[in-house]
């Protein structure tokens, strides 16, 4: 075995100059993907985030608990979708906001990125709506005795009723954690490490109420659903409501994730 196939396989992270590369060349990858795997691949990933969020408002369904033990042990539970996404494969649009860096060292053209982000930012939805269905026949919602449906409704509502400078600076917070925890994921050569780095930046961004706009894909709709089955005030959740929301955290993600990338790449590999 060579010097090189020992390296390969040393349990050590990488280097954060050698993340910046790797986050270069995955990007690469990424353009180049043929449209329908990009789409089918970004299905899944909206449908993991969406997993995440069903866990999370499952363990919102018990309303006894204390403000600490639902924001932190919540986050937690959330983290299920971020770690199927790098552990098992899917591409995720605030994750792929990282591609800026291959952007910056003009090793993928704006139009590619441009296409990328575009064609996952379809599918997150796309896999998002599926969640929700599977998840709204699956009766989640009448766990508890029906407080986990209006666990639901009420993390909806909450991001609906938002001001527009809150949901904005909410999601740019939002990414920078998430983008944090996809450069630790790329770091780390083991599924132990990837899964450990991942649990601090994401339990920390739900703990604190920041935006996701995939993971809004599912709060959203599935809140809407509910909303209209029954639960919570009547007319809580509006499609403008949604629209709104979905769209200023899109914006928000995109600046927030473009500052990680933009610095890593301003450190590690401007010449």
């Amino acid at each position: 075995m060579t010097k090189e196939d020992l390296l390969s396989i040393s349990p050590d992270e990488l280097t954060p100059a050698a993340t910046e590369a790797k986050v270069e060349k995955v990007a690469e990858t990424k353009a180049a993907m043929p449209a329908a795997r990009c789409f089918v691949s970004a299905m899944l990933a909206g449908a993991f985030i969406g997993f995440g969020a069903m866990y999370f408002c499952t363990f919102l369904g018990d309303p006894t608990l204390p403000f600490g033990v639902q924001r932190t042990v919540g986050g937690l539970c959330f983290c299920l979708g971020l770690v199927l996404v790098l552990c098992c494969g899917a591409e995720l649009f605030t994750g792929n906001i990282l591609m800026v860096c291959a952007r910056a060292s003009k090793k993928i053209s704006g139009a590619a990125l441009a296409r990328s982000w575009a064609l996952v930012w379809l599918g997150n939805l796309a896999g998002s709506l599926v969640a929700v269905t599977l998840v709204f026949f699956a009766n989640v919602q009448g766990m508890n005795g029906g407080e986990v449906g209006e666990a639901f409704v009420s993390v909806a509502a909450g991001k609906v009723a938002l001001d527009p400078l809150t949901l904005f600076v909410k999601a740019v917070m939002c990414n920078i954690l998430v983008c944090l925890a996809v450069w630790i994921g790329l770091s780390a050569k083991t599924v132990a490490d990837k899964v450990l780095g991942i649990l601090l930046p994401i339990s920390a961004f739900v703990a604190c109420g920041f935006e996701h706009c995939v993971a809004n894909m599912f709060f959203l709709p599935m809140g809407f659903a509910l909303n209209g089955a029954g639960f919570g005030a009547a007319g809580a959740i509006t499609v403008g409501g949604m629209v709104y929301n979905i769209a200023l955290a899109t914006v928000g993600n995109i600046v927030g994730g473009a500052i990680v990338g933009a610095a890593y790449w301003f450190v590690y590999r401007r010449k």
